[in-house]
């Protein structure tokens, strides 16, 4: 068994000696132009080149939650795509929407910029029903985070493209359901992966059905930067439709310096570390994935092209 590691923008020292080591009966390298064939790839961003190189690859585990790149390529005939299920990324992920959200709730942004100005100030305590938050998209991390949320004893609304059945959670399905869900959510965080369906979900029109199409809806984006019309945001900031937003990802990464979101008041930019994949636990439950495929077992996380995810 041979296995090819293309990282883009990450050394793969680590991961092919993590990889060696979860796998000995492997032969694991990184991918070169002319490579021997392989069976199996460990890729996140990986040139055309590799895919056009190896017909007879069996395999594509991409090391990152969104595989969008990866479709956009032509693929060997063969080939399946693999997505790690959650590999620490899930509890991250929880993490950070959390912080924004109880960030934006509890307006500790304007008790920042009150003190840095030497103001002592008090805000009167805002009510958690008032503040229904809306999962856009319901897949391994969308679960775990309106699961986070709900802790924090806020209403939580969830969208799939098809109907689910979460505890605690009042779902939606559908483009039928979609502007439903919208309308009954304060506080949108953005869960999708990117497909030609949900690029520039995000825009004038939707987000302007938040809060039942009411001023002081929030945006937290933490998917991809094209399913935010960005053009749409900044005036919906402007004219009080929308409270705030937070972003982790963009249309361009990294973020050009003289872009005006990095200096708009009402936007949070983090540069796209929302939930970073965990090396560990990833080669884990690559070679674990590997050596059910060779049993013959099926593995979770494999791709539908024709979904996206």
């Amino acid at each position: 068994m041979r296995i090819l590691v293309s990282l883009a923008d990450l050394r793969p020292g680590p991961w092919i000696e993590g990889l060696r080591a979860a796998l000995p009966e492997a032969e694991v390298e990184a991918w070169q132009p002319g490579a021997a064939p392989a069976d199996h790839a460990v890729v996140w961003a990986p040139p055309q080149q590799l895919l056009d190189e190896q017909p007879g690859l069996c395999t594509l585990f991409n090391i990152g939650a969104g595989v969008d790149a990866l479709l956009g390529l032509q693929l060997p005939p063969r080939a399946r795509i693999v997505r790690l299920d959650d590999a620490g990324m899930a509890v991250q992920m929880a993490e950070y929407v959390c912080h924004a959200l109880i960030r934006h709730f509890r307006e500790f942004d304007a008790y920042e910029a009150e003190a840095r100005e030497g103001r002592w100030s008090f805000r009167k305590p805002r009510e958690r029903d008032d503040f229904p938050v809306g999962i856009l998209g319901l897949g391994v991390l969308g679960e775990r985070v309106a699961k986070a949320v709900a802790h924090f004893e806020f209403p939580v609304n969830g969208w799939s493209r098809s109907p689910k059945d979460l505890q605690g959670v009042r779902c939606f399905a559908g483009q039928d359901g979609l502007r439903d869900f919208l309308r009954a959510s304060r506080v949108l965080v953005n869960l999708l992966p990117l497909t030609p369906a949900t690029r520039g979900i995000l825009n004038r029109d939707t987000l302007s059905a938040l809060n039942g199409g009411q001023p002081g809806g929030y945006l937290i984006n933490v998917a991809r930067g094209a399913h935010l019309v960005e053009a749409d945001l900044i005036p919906l900031l402007d004219s009080g439709q929308l409270a705030g937003a937070t972003l982790d990802v963009f249309e361009v990464e990294p973020l050009p310096a003289g872009h005006p979101f990095w200096r708009h008041p009402k936007i949070t930019v983090t540069p796209h570390g929302s939930a970073r994949t965990l090396r560990d636990a990833s080669i884990a439950q690559i070679a674990g994935k590997i050596r059910a495929m060779a049993r013959g077992e099926p593995v979770a996380g494999v791709v539908d092209p024709q979904r996206g995810y």
